[in-house]
């Protein structure tokens, strides 16, 4: 029951100023609110991050070609670097622990039907392409490439949907023969596929990947009909470029074998790249556990950020319990002439600050999770106002979703409550101590 009262004191107290209270709990509600936006913000950058990692598959091994510095090229007539046939043959013999072996050619080119033309990559590749890449045949989309089309080095492709989409806005692709001027070759539609969103790029480590422009064939037609050499003509000169592989996409075992196994690929790639250091080797399993390192070290940075309002805060009430004080100090002297204790006025003021602090925080934990929609809508809104503009941000802002991290929220509370207790202890204790008969003195 005593409880009860003091309680309910407190709050008349805080009733009887509403003003100075509010502006009181802004601190807390601000330190709270940040702390559940920031480390929304944080989770979802990094399930982003982690999304697009995992994605490439937690035993795979990824072998790409890089174009190596200048000075390194001089001298030669074309420019020549990168993957070779012979490459993927040895790691295929001499690493027992790889599974699968994709290797990918990729090469930026027209497509034409008739009068419509669109710029993409031409990719060479296996059937086993479509598997790791999450590449899906859309419904009466045909189908992806055969073990036969790479044999008999058909004449064949797969199309994504951002090409049949712009190729064949009013007809239905499959069957349909689509050139590549360059070559004059023509490619029968065997397959459509469903749209796939681009990946982003992570780190330094692989660039970013989009699907939208993509038109698959068989790696033995590539290198039958097209080859290993390219050349590009801008403003009267050529640029000849040879080379054989772009990327190998390997996969181990199981996962306890892919730092092994990339460490013997890099060993073996060694002895033909090392001079013009023209190959490298991405594990995303290591690249997942740095994302998930970063996601940490931004989670507490998020939170250590928030705590630094959650302490402006606390300062707030210290400030506007001890202006409290002064002007109770009548009241206090009374009810220590009636016989309240130094704990019962210690107890009233510190109940004042609870009140404070933990209004604050559910304030501040309402707006937090109202921050989430409001982002939504506030996207929806531009995506819908301008969407010439929304189309020109980087994927990673356009697919942005923050996700609110609901361990962090009994975590701010407490932070919180603890912070008001703290800074309402002084003021409590100093109210407590003071002399009756002087307070019953003040004016």
């Amino acid at each position: 029951m005593l409880w009860l009262r003091t309680w309910q004191l407190g709050i008349k107290s805080l009733a009887l100023h509403p003003l100075r209270t509010g502006l009181t709990m802004l601190g807390i509600m601000i330190g709270v609110w940040a702390v559940i936006v920031l480390t929304a913000v944080s989770q979802g950058a990094s399930d982003q991050v982690q999304k697009q990692i995992e994605s490439l598959g937690s035993t795979t091994i990824i072998v790409r070609s890089q174009k190596p510095p200048e000075d390194k090229l001089a001298g030669m007539a074309a420019t020549q670097y990168g993957l070779l046939r012979s490459d993927l043959d040895r790691i295929l013999a001499s690493v027992p622990t790889i599974d699968t072996a994709i290797p990918i050619r990729e090469i930026r080119r027209q497509f034409t039907y008739r009068d419509q033309v669109v710029d993409g990559r031409l990719v060479g590749c296996t059937p086993a392409y479509a598997e790791v890449n999450h590449l899906k045949i859309r419904a009466g989309g045909g189908r992806f490439l055969s073990d036969a089309d790479e044999m008999k080095a058909d004449t064949v492709c797969v199309v994504s949907a951002g090409v049949a989409d712009r190729l064949f806005p009013f007809e239905e692709p499959l069957g349909k023969r689509v050139t590549v001027p360059e070559h004059t070759d023509k490619y029968k539609i065997v397959g459509v596929l469903e749209h796939r969103n681009p990946s982003a790029a992570i780190g330094g480590s692989l660039d970013s990947q989009d699907f939208s422009s993509d038109i698959y064939i068989p790696m033995q037609t590539l290198r039958k009909r097209i080859g290993d050499t390219i050349v590009t003509r801008r403003s009267g000169q050529f640029q000849m470029e040879i080379m054989e592989l772009n990327q190998i996409t390997l996969q181990a075992k199981n996962q306890d074998l892919v730092r092994t196994s990339a460490a013997m690929i890099e060993g073996l790639l060694a002895t033909n790249h090392s001079a013009l250091n023209d190959v490298s080797v991405v594990v995303p399993l290591e690249l997942l556990e740095q994302a998930r390192n970063m996601k940490i070290m931004f989670l507490g940075i998020g939170i250590l950020i928030a705590c630094i309002s959650l302490v402006v805060g606390g300062i707030g009430i210290m400030n506007i319990m001890l202006a409290s004080v002064t002007e109770r100090t009548r009241e206090i002297g009374i009810r220590r002439a009636l016989g309240a204790k130094q704990h019962d006025i210690t107890r009233q003021f510190l109940v004042e600050t609870i009140v404070l602090s933990f209004a604050g925080a559910m304030l501040g934990i309402v707006i937090g999770l109202l921050s989430l929609p409001m982002y939504r809508a506030a996207i929806w809104g531009v995506k819908q106002g301008m969407p010439d503009k929304f189309a020109a941000l980087p994927a990673a802002i356009r697919e942005a979703e923050p996700s609110i991290v609901y361990w962090t929220i009994p975590l701010a509370v407490a932070i919180a409550v603890g912070v008001g207790l703290v800074s309402g202890l002084y003021p409590a204790i100093r109210a407590a101590k003071m002399n009756p008969i002087e307070a019953l003195r003040h004016e």
